[in-house]
C-alpha cells in the first residue's frame, strides 16, 4: 500500500531521527531538532554537529568566508597549562580562605610524601573538586560555600536570570532581544533524553542533555550546558553572572568539564566548532591536545603548531590533501609520522559551538531557502558521490508523517518511484543528499519526520 506523503519540499525540513536502543528505550525514534546538538559518535560527514538536519543549511566548508572545523580532545592526553593550573588554584584559595587554609592545614595536616606529591604533581580531577563543600573537612568553616550540581536541563527563572546577565554584560544584548523563549529554545528541554549507559563490562555513566549549575553561597552564578553522550561531554553553552567574572570562570568551567570527562569514563571533550579567523575562538586550542576532524578524509589530525601555520596560510585547509601533497612534491605538509598526529579510530565526532557563539535569544530561528543547487554538484569536501549513493538502500528508511500513525517506508510513499536520486530537487534527490551528509552506514537508524501538525 503505498502512503501519502508531502510532494513538495519547499520551506520544509526533512528532519532524520535515530533509532536507539537502550538506554534510550525501546527501539522508539528520538527526534533531534536543528540546534546544533551532537550524539555518540557517529561519522556525521561534513563536520556537521547535529542530528536534525535541514538539508538547505548544510554549510560548504570548501565555499564559506568563515569555515569551520569539528574539534575533540581525549582527556586520558590531557596537560594542563600553568596559567590554567592557577585558576584552578587561585578560585579554590578564594573559596575556601586563608583563615580556613591555616585551620584546616593545623586540624588535617598532610603527611610528608602528601604535600611532596601535592607540591610536584597536578590531579586536575582532585583539584577541580577540592573546594567543593562537600569535599571541604569541618570544621572549620570555608569563606564561602562552593557547590556544582549535574540537573537536568529544564527551564528555572535562576537559570533564566543568569542567562540574561550573561547576553546582556558579556555579548552586550540589548535586554528586549533576550527572551525566556529563546533561552528555552536554544538551551532547555533538548530532545536527548537521559538514561544510563554501559554495560556489565564497563564503567556506567549518565547520558542526555544536562545543565551543570554553580552555586556560590546558594546564589547560582554559573550554568554549563552539556550534552552527555556514550563516549564524548559535549560543550553547547557556557554562561556565568558578571559578578565572577574576575575568576576566570570560562577557564574554569571547560576544566570541570574535562575533569568530567575523564572520572566519568566518557574520555572525549568537544570544545565546538573552530574557526581559525575568530579571535574568540582561539580560546579552544589553549586546552592540549586538541584534535581536529579532517573535513575531506574525516580523520582525526592533531592541531599543533605546524598544523596552525598552514591555517594561517589557507582559507580552508584539509591536512590529509596536505600530507598528500607533500608526498607528491607540490605543497608543503604536516609531520604525520610524529606518534599520535593523525588518529585513525573513530570518525566523525562533532562538536558544539560554546559560549563565543552568536545566537538568537529571541528564539527566532533562521528560514532555509530550498533552491535548484544539487549537494553532489556542490564540491563540498566529505560527501559521498551521487555514484556511491546509487548502490545504497534508501528505499527502507522509517518515515513518519500526519497522514498515518504508524510509521512507513520511504519505498512505500506514494511519489517514490517517480523519481530517480539524479532528478535534482526531488524527494528521492534529497534523501540521497541526506545519506551522503551524514554517511550512509547511519542511514539504518534514521527517521525522517514530515510532521507539520507536530511540529507546530
Amino acid at each position: 500500500m503505498k502512503t501519502l506523503v508531502p510532494n513538495t519540499l519547499s520551506r520544509a525540513r526533512i528532519i532524520a531521527q535515530t533509532y536507539e536502543r537502550s538506554p534510550y528505550g525501546d527501539t522508539i525514534p528520538g527526534q533531534y531538532p536543528a540546534r546544533d546538538r551532537q550524539r555518540e559518535s557517529y561519522p556525521i560527514g561534513c563536520g556537521l554537529t547535529e542530528v536534525g538536519i535541514p538539508l538547505d543549511s548544510v554549510p560548504n566548508q570548501k565555499s564559506a568566508c568563515c569555515p569551520h572545523y569539528t574539534l575533540r580532545l581525549d582527556s586520558t592526553q590531557f596537560k594542563s597549562s600553568r596559567d590554567q593550573r592557577q585558576a584552578v588554584n587561585r578560585f579554590n584559595r578564594f573559596v575556601i580562605g586563608d583563615e580556613y587554609a591555616k585551620e584546616a592545614a593545623r586540624r588535617y595536616p598532610l603527611t610528608r610524601e602528601q604535600a611532596r606529591l601535592r607540591d610536584s604533581q597536578f590531579d586536575l580531577v582532585e583539584r577541580i573538586h577540592e573546594a567543593e563543600i562537600e569535599k571541604l573537612k569541618q570544621p572549620p568553616q570555608p569563606a564561602h560555600q562552593f557547590q556544582v550540581t549535574l540537573e537536568p536541563d529544564d527551564f528555572t527563572e535562576e537559570k533564566f536570570s543568569v542567562f540574561e546577565n550573561y547576553q546582556r554584560v558579556v555579548h552586550g544584548e540589548t535586554p528586549s532581544g533576550i527572551s525566556k523563549k529563546g533561552f528555552k529554545r536554544f538551551l532547555c528541554n533538548s530532545p536527548l533524553r537521559r538514561g544510563m549507559h554501559g554495560d556489565a563490562a564497563e564503567k556506567q555513566r549518565q547520558v542526555g542533555s544536562f545543565h551543570q549549575c554553580y552555586r556560590l553561597d546558594g546564589k547560582l552564578v554559573a550554568v554549563g550546558v552539556l550534552d552527555l553522550l556514550p563516549e564524548a561531554v559535549s560543550a553547547v553553552y557556557f554562561m556565568y553572572h558578571e559578578s565572577i567574572h574576575r575568576h576566570q570562570p570560562g577557564k574554569l568551567g571547560a576544566l570541570r568539564e574535562i575533569s568530567l570527562a575523564m572520572e566519568g569514563g566518557y574520555r572525549y571533550w568537544w570544545a565546538g566548532y573552530y574557526i581559525h579567523s575568530c579571535p574568540k575562538m582561539r580560546y579552544k586550542i589553549d586546552y592540549h591536545p586538541q584534535y581536529v576532524l579532517d573535513p575531506e578524509a574525516l580523520t582525526w589530525d592533531l592541531l599543533d603548531e605546524e598544523a596552525l601555520a598552514i591555517f594561517d596560510k589557507k582559507p580552508y585547509v584539509s591536512l590529509s590533501k596536505e600530507r598528500q601533497g607533500r608526498v607528491e612534491g607540490k605543497l608543503s605538509g604536516v609531520n604525520s609520522d610524529t606518534e599520535g598526529a593523525n588518529e585513525e579510530g573513530d570518525k566523525g565526532e562533532g562538536a558544539q559551538e560554546v559560549a563565543d557563539t552568536d545566537m538568537d535569544s529571541t528564539g527566532q530561528g533562521d528560514e532555509y531557502e530550498d533552491d535548484d543547487i544539487s549537494m553532489f554538484h556542490s564540491d563540498m569536501p566529505g560527501i559521498k558521490s551521487i555514484t556511491d549513493l546509487e548502490s545504497v538502500d534508501l528505499d527502507h528508511i522509517r518515515v513518519v508523517s500526519d497522514s498515518t500513525d504508524e510509521h512507513f517506508y520511504t519505498g512505500e510513499a506514494n511519489i517514490w518511484d517517480r523519481s530517480s536520486i539524479r532528478d535534482v530537487g526531488s524527494l528521492k534527490s534529497r534523501i540521497a543528499e541526506l545519506a551522503a551528509a551524514i554517511g550512509p552506514d547511519l542511514i539504518p537508524q534514521v527517521c525522517l519526520d514530515f510532521r507539520r501538525k507536530s511540529r507546530g
